[in-house]
C-alpha cells in the first residue's frame, strides 16, 4: 500500500526567529534557507514581511535564491500586510502567502476586540485579496484549540470558499492534549464543506512538551502538512522539532506510516548551523540531535552499544548526520568503555594491570565527572610508569583530531609534559578495600543501571 506523504513546512526563519535571542539578518537567513533546502523541506516560511524592511528584504532574497520549495510569507488578516507580503514573494518558483486571524473568544474580545461575525467577515475577506496575488494561499486561525468548535468550523468553512489553499490549525499556546488534537482534527474533516480540496496543517506550540506528540497525532487523524522547527526554537517554549518528528515517523513506520522529502543525514548540520548563526546552544539531552542523544556513560549501556548499538540506539548517528556514538567515560563506566578507550590511544593491558587503572579511574571519575584523554594518559602514567607500552607516533595525531572534533580547544603534549590532576587525587598506592575493587567483570552489566 502507498504511503502517505507528509509535507514539511519550516518556520524557523519566521515563527523560530521570534525565540528571544534567536533574530538573524537578511545573510543569515539566507544561509540557513540554502542549509533548509538541502535538508529537503517542502514550505519555507521566510519570514514576516511586514515586520520590517529586513524581514522583507530576507524574504525576497531567498524567493529569488531557492527554486525547488515553496517559499511562505506571514501576513495578518488586513490589506497592507497580504500586499507587502505578495511584493516580497512574488518573485519565487512558488510562492505562497500565510493569512493569520485569531478566532478565539479570548483574543477577539481583549485583543482585537471584534465580534465572531467580524472575524469572519475579515478572514474571508482576506484570503480572498491573497487568492488574487497568489494561487497558494494558507490561512492559519489563531488559537485554534481554544476556538469554539463550531464556530472554527463556520471560518475555515469561509475561506475555502474564498480560495484558501491549505488549512493549518494552530495550538497557538501548546494548550492542547494529543487526543483532543486527534479529535479536532477529525471533527474538521466531518464538518467543513470542500475541505476534501485543500491540505489540513497542523502548528503546534510546546508550552507543556507536548508540541511533537500532538503533531503526530493530526498526522494520524488525517492533516497531511506539519509545522516546525530546527532544534524546536520558538515563541516561549518553542514549536515542534522537526527533526523529532521526521525521525520519529522514520523510526516506527508501523504506528506512523508516512513518508517526507526529508533527507535526514543533514538534519544534523542544520543544528549546528541554526546554533552558530543565533548563538544559542543545543540543550546536551535534546533528542535526535542534542550532545548526549548518542553518548553513553552508564557501563550496561556503553558494554550493549560496543556489541550492538542497536542494544541501546533506535537509530544510528550517521542517519541523522551525527559523526558517530560516543562513549563518555564517567563513573558509570564500565571496563569494557575503558578497555577500548585504552586501546585507542594505543595501549593493551592485562586484566591485572586495568583493574589497577580501573580502580584509579573510578576515584578519578568521582571527583571529575567526565574523564578525558590527557587524565587518562596520565593515570596509566602512574599506574605502568613512563617506559612501559608507549603508543605509536600515530597516536597521538588521531586523540588529537578526536579530541578537536568534540570540541576541545587545546590539546596538551603529553609527551612533553604532565598533566594536571585534582590536587586530591591519589597518585600513590590506593587502599585495597576501594570500591573499584570490587567491579568484577560480571558487575559491569550492572554498573551504572
Amino acid at each position: 500500500m502507498e504511503r502517505a506523504r507528509i509535507r514539511v513546512f519550516d518556520t524557523t526563519l519566521r515563527d523560530g526567529e521570534q525565540s528571544p535571542g534567536c533574530s538573524m539578518n537578511v545573510h543569515e537567513k539566507l544561509r540557513l534557507a540554502r542549509q533548509l533546502d538541502r535538508v529537503g523541506v517542502d514550505i519555507i516560511e521566510a519570514g514576516f514581511p511586514i515586520a520590517s524592511d529586513g524581514d522583507f528584504e530576507a524574504v525576497q532574497a531567498i524567493a529569488a535564491a531557492l527554486r525547488r520549495p515553496t517559499i511562505a510569507g506571514l501576513a495578518r488578516a488586513c490589506s497592507p500586510d497580504i500586499e507587502r507580503a505578495w511584493q516580497a514573494l512574488k518573485g519565487a518558483a512558488f510562492p505562497r502567502i500565510h493569512v493569520f486571524l485569531a478566532t478565539s473568544d479570548i483574543h477577539l474580545k481583549y485583543k482585537l476586540r471584534i465580534s465572531r461575525q467580524q472575524c469572519l467577515e475579515q478572514a474571508r475577506d482576506s484570503v480572498r485579496l491573497a487568492k488574487s496575488l497568489c494561487t497558494d494561499v494558507e490561512f492559519s486561525p489563531e488559537d485554534a484549540t481554544r476556538t469554539d468548535p463550531e464556530f472554527l468550523c463556520q471560518v475555515l468553512e469561509a475561506v475555502v470558499e474564498a480560495g484558501a489553499t491549505t488549512l493549518n490549525i494552530p495550538d497557538t499556546v501548546g494548550y492542547t492534549m494529543p487526543a483532543e488534537f486527534n479529535e479536532l482534527i477529525h471533527s474538521i474533516r466531518r464538518r467543513v464543506r470542500g475541505i476534501e480540496g485543500v491540505t489540513i496543517s497542523a502548528h503546534c506550540h510546546n508550552d507543556l512538551g507536548l508540541a511533537v506528540a500532538n503533531s503526530l497525532a493530526a498526522i494520524a487523524a488525517g492533516a497531511r502538512q506539519v509545522e516546525c522547527t530546527i532544534n524546536g526554537i520558538g515563541e516561549r517554549a518553542g514549536n515542534a522539532s522537526l527533526e523529532e518528528i521526521v525521525m520519529a515517523m522514520r523510526v516506527r513506520p508501523d504506528l506512523h506510516p508516512y513518508d517526507t522529502g526529508v533527507v535526514s543525514s543533514q538534519l544534523f548540520p542544520a543544528s549546528q548551523l541554526l546554533s552558530e548563526i543565533t548563538g544559542v546552544p543545543v540543550q546536551p539531552n535534546k533528542a535526535i540531535i542534542g550532545r548526549n542523544a548518542f553518548a553513553h556513560e552508564a557501563g550496561i549501556h556503553q558494554d550493549g552499544v560496543l556489541k550492538n548499538p542497536l542494544t541501546y540506539e533506535i537509530m544510528t548517528p550517521q542517519s541523522v548526520g551525527v559523526p558517530d556514538s560516543k562513549l563518555v567515560l564517567g563513573k558509570h563506566s564500565g571496563r569494557h568503555a575503558l578497555s577500548l578507550r585504552c586501546e585507542q590511544l594505543g595501549y593493551q593491558f592485562e586484566r591485572r594491570e586495568l583493574d589497577e587503572i580501573y580502580r584509579r579511574f573510578v576515584l578519578l571519575a568521582d571527583q571529575i565527572k567526565n574523564v578525558q584523554d590527557h587524565h587518562l594518559l596520565q593515570l596509566i602514567r602512574e599506574s605502568c610508569g613512563r617506559s612501559q607500552r608507549i603508543p605509536p607516533a600515530h597516536v597521538e595525531e588521531v586523540t588529537i583530531a578526536m579530541a578537536a572534533a568534540a570540541g576541545q580547544s587545546r590539546i596538551s603534549d603529553y609527551s612533553s609534559k604532565p598533566i594536571a590532576l585534582p590536587n586530591d587525587f591519589p597518585t600513590h598506592e590506593l587502599p585495597r578495600n576501594s570500591m573499584a575493587e570490587h567491579h568484577c567483570e560480571q558487575e559491569d552489566y550492572l554498573w551504572g543501571v
